[in-house]
């Protein structure tokens, strides 16, 4: 998984009501010993601030999942229901809840080659 915390996202002058680091050590504290919780500087894509990146794990990718970008990451609940499916397997693995889906955007090319490397 892949926090965006740069620019824009993670930022109280975007979002000045939004516990940033809460979040982060939110994420890294549901998924020890799940997934890794890296951030990144910026996945320019700053219109979608807070941005989270989940890829999937190897039997993710061997069923055939990619990464999935989700936008407007801005409470607790999303991050917990974020967790919450990485706790269950991620993409290719768990069906995400439906308030995950709301979340879910595409990503221009550019940024999602960015991420992947």
């Amino acid at each position: 998984m892949t926090v965006c915390r740069g620019c824009c996202c993670g930022t109280t002058a975007k979002h000045p009501d939004v516990d940033h680091a809460g979040q982060l050590a939110r994420l890294r504290g549901a998924l020890v010993g799940v997934a890794q919780v890296r951030v990144s500087d910026c996945l320019d894509v700053c219109e979608h601030s807070n941005v989270v990146v989940v890829s999937p794990s190897p039997a993710g990718r061997k069923a055939g999942a990619r990464p999935v970008w989700l936008g407007f990451v801005l409470d607790d609940g999303a991050v917990d229901d974020i967790a919450a499916w990485v706790g269950s397997g991620g993409p290719g693995l768990a069906d995400p809840p439906v308030t995950v889906d709301l979340y879910a955007f595409t990503p221009p090319r550019r940024a999602a080659r960015a991420a992947e490397r």
